[in-house]
C-alpha cells in the first residue's frame, strides 16, 4: 500500500511541476502567449523577436479557431484577430478587455502563374477554379462582401467556380501557389510574402471591404501589464513598425 501511495505522490508531484512549466522562459523572463490570425504571422513573429521583457510565444491560425480556443479556456495573454467581430464577441462574454483596432488591410486576387486569370472578370469564365476562405473566417467573410458588390450574374458564376473553402488565408494562398486552383482571394500583405510565385490582381476600390484588425488582452492573462504593453507596441512602437513593413495600413 505504501508503494502505491508513493507512486501516486510521485505522479502528483510531476503534475504540479508540469503545471508550472510555461510560466517563464529558460532565461528567466516571463512568457507572453499570443494567439494571432494567420495573416499576421510575419509581422507578429518579427515583433516578438524585439519585444522587451518577455519571451513571446505566438500561435497562428484562423481567427475563428483561436477565438473558440479562448472560449474553451486555452491559456493565452493576447488575442490578435483579422477582424473586429471575434474580439468584440469575447469582450461581450466577459473574457477579455476592450478591443483595440490596430491595423487595416486590403483584399486582392492571387492567380497561379500558369493560369489565364488576369482580372476579376476572369474568375467567372468557364473552367476557372477558385479557393476562398470559409464563411466563418475573416478572409471568407470579406471575400463574400466583395462579391456582393459585383453584378448578380457574375457573382453566381464566380461562386459556382469555387472549388474549396479554406479555414485560414494561408491555406488559400497555398492552394494557388501549388496550382491546385487557378486563383483565390487573400490580403495584400499575404501576396507580399510570395512575390514571384503568384500573379497579383487588384480588387477595385469600389469593391473593397473595410478590413480592420483588432486585438484584446485576455482577462485570464497572468500578466495584464505585460499584455497591455504588447498591445500598445502594435499601435505606437516596434509592433506598429513591423506591421507597416509587412504592408499593413494604420488604423483610421
Amino acid at each position: 500500500m505504501k508503494t502505491v501511495w508513493a507512486i501516486v505522490g510521485l505522479v502528483l508531484s510531476t503534475l504540479v511541476v508540469l503545471a508550472g512549466c510555461g510560466s517563464g522562459s529558460e532565461n528567466g523572463e516571463p512568457t507572453l502567449t499570443v494567439f494571432g490570425a494567420s495573416s499576421l504571422t510575419e509581422a507578429l513573429t518579427e515583433y516578438g523577436k524585439s519585444f522587451d521583457g518577455a519571451e513571446v510565444r505566438a500561435s497562428f491560425a484562423g481567427s475563428d479557431e483561436l477565438a473558440a480556443q479562448i472560449t474553451q479556456g486555452a491559456p493565452a495573454d493576447v488575442f490578435v484577430s483579422a477582424n473586429t467581430d471575434y474580439p468584440a464577441e469575447l469582450h461581450r462574454e466577459g473574457l477579455t478587455g476592450k478591443p483595440v483596432v490596430f491595423a487595416r488591410n486590403r483584399l486582392l486576387i492571387v492567380a497561379s502563374l500558369g493560369s489565364e486569370v488576369k482580372s476579376l472578370a476572369d474568375l467567372a469564365k468557364p473552367g476557372t477554379t477558385i479557393a476562398i476562405g470559409d464563411p466563418s473566417v475573416p478572409i471568407g467573410a470579406y471575400t463574400r462582401e466583395v462579391l456582393t458588390r459585383v453584378p448578380e450574374g457574375e457573382r453566381k458564376t464566380i461562386l459556382a467556380n469555387v472549388r474549396s473553402e479554406e479555414p485560414e488565408v494561408s491555406s488559400v494562398l497555398a492552394k494557388v501557389i501549388s496550382g491546385a486552383v487557378n486563383a483565390g482571394f487573400v490580403y495584400v500583405t499575404d501576396a507580399e510574402t510570395v512575390k514571384g510565385q503568384v500573379r497579383a490582381i487588384a480588387v477595385p476600390d469600389g469593391l473593397q471591404p473595410e478590413v480592420a484588425y483588432a486585438a484584446v488582452v485576455i482577462n485570464a492573462s497572468g500578466d495584464q501589464d505585460l499584455a497591455e504593453r504588447y498591445l500598445r507596441g502594435m499601435l505606437h512602437g516596434a509592433g506598429a513598425e513591423d506591421l507597416g513593413r509587412a504592408g499593413f495600413l494604420p488604423p483610421r
